[in-house]
């Protein structure tokens, strides 16, 4: 193999096609890691609430959001650490840490030893920065959009195929996707390790650029007008599909009696229509009506859907109404989320597109964090356990957040002046 940093190539003009080796090697590197913790989706909440753990509705939503609070804290540590010693021995030092948080998880006995798995998958798959740097290493600015749409690939396939791969297995254990998930991520570093080449150009002075406050950025964000806007509605979107996401494995084991294998092939459906809704009607409503009506739309959708999902069970609604819900909820965050990273580009500078973005994510992060702890507290009744009333208030209080997130996209939209009636 030929050492020499794949971004000395570009430099010298080498290497101009789209789909070079590197590219399609992390793309499946991606592909594979997001299989991996499309599995644990589905089935975390159930394999916590069931023996040996029994965890409590509070437990579970602590368990959930901590693995998204080291991600928060770690991101720009493994990305700092990437500008030192190279992406490719991080990439392959972090994959590993996620076979072992899976491994842990699989084997525990303990609660103390689940949540010691996911704060070690938490702080390891904190590597999504990174594998976003080594595209931009290995792209030139004219395709680094492609490529990054190539890695939201990664994200959309692996998380439909991940759900349903863990509704098979958990046939055979509720322990076995996990099992599985692990043996995924070491073979995926083992592989990364013999043939991923290097893409960092090596830097002679050693310096690396002072990153700011990551907390501190996203308050300082609020304080400018539009990208505020934009980034309080993604927080609050982020937010409301955390709880749901958290609240939904459980609530379908309590009303419907569904185990970790229905609840996969239902996540696998919902990403179904997600992919559906951004890669084929998505960039066409976007054409006809701008983003900010599609994000007002999208977080209305999201509150009839909240709203009315846990009101579905097997005598009302049943299963047909289940699957209606559910799409709508999909569908509508399938328009506004895209929408909303979509402006948030649109009105930053060329310049800045890496730090707006790395704001907006920074939100998303902690809202995932914060959403699984308020539907924890919220499901959790006074001998912890949920019942009718606690998943009512719980999905509820998720469509309080749309519709106020909904409200503030109007105001967003009398702000950037972006929407337009369609011409006639």
């Amino acid at each position: 193999m030929n050492d020499e940093p794949i971004a000395e190539k570009i430099e010298r003009g080498e290497n101009e096609k789209f789909f070079t080796t590197p590219l399609i090697i992390i793309f499946v590197t991606v592909f594979i890691d997001l299989i991996g913790f499309g599995m644990v989706i589905p089935i975390l909440p159930y394999y916590a609430n069931t023996a040996p753990f029994y965890a409590t509705p509070f437990e579970i939503g602590i368990l959930v959001g901590v693995y998204s609070l080291m991600q928060f804290f770690f991101s720009p540590i493994l990305g700092r650490l990437s500008d030192k010693y190279g992406r490719r021995p991080i990439l392959f030092i972090s994959i590993l840490g996620s076979a072992l948080g899976y491994f842990v998880i699989g084997f525990a006995e303990t609660l103390v030893l689940v949540f010691a798995g996911r704060i070690i998958g938490g702080i390891t798959g904190a590597n999504i920065s990174t594998a976003q740097a080594y595209i931009a290493d290995i792209t030139t600015r004219e395709t680094r959009a492609k490529g990054m749409g190539l890695f939201g690939a990664a994200f959309g396939i692996g998380f439909i195929l991940g759900p349903a791969i863990a509704g098979v297995l958990s046939k055979y254990g509720v322990h076995v996707p996990f099992y599985f998930a692990a043996a995924l991520s070491l073979a995926n570093a083992v592989a990364l390790y013999f043939i991923l080449p290097e893409s960092l150009k090596p830097n002679v002075d050693g310096h690396i650029p002072e990153r700011r406050n990551r907390i501190l950025e996203i308050f300082q964000s609020l304080g400018q007008k539009e990208f505020g806007v934009i980034n309080l509605v993604y927080f609050l979107l982020v937010t409301a599909f955390s709880i749901m996401t958290y609240a939904f494995v459980l609530y379908t084991a309590y009303r419907f009696g569904y185990d970790p294998e229905h609840n996969g092939y239902l996540f696998a459906y919902i990403g179904v229509i997600a992919i559906i809704t951004q890669g084929v009607l998505f960039d066409r409503l976007v054409k006809e009506f701008g983003e900010s009506p599609l994000i007002a739309i999208g977080c209305l959708l999201m509150v009839g859907s909240l709203f009315a999902v846990p009101l579905v069970g097997p005598h009302s609604g049943g299963l047909t109404a289940l699957l209606i819900g559910t799409a709508i909820l999909s569908i509508g965050n399938s328009l506004a989320s895209p929408a909303l990273t979509s402006l948030a580009s649109k009105g930053a500078d060329e310049r800045d597109q890496g730090k707006t973005m790395g704001i907006l994510q920074s939100g998303a992060s902690l809202a995932r964090v914060v959403g699984p702890l308020i539907g924890g507290i919220l499901l959790n009744n006074a001998v912890n356990a949920m019942d009718d009333s606690t998943l009512r208030r719980t999905f509820w209080t998720a469509s309080a957040i749309m519709f106020f997130a909904f409200l503030v996209a109007l105001y967003s939209m009398r702000l950037t002046k972006i929407a337009h009636p369609p011409q006639m």
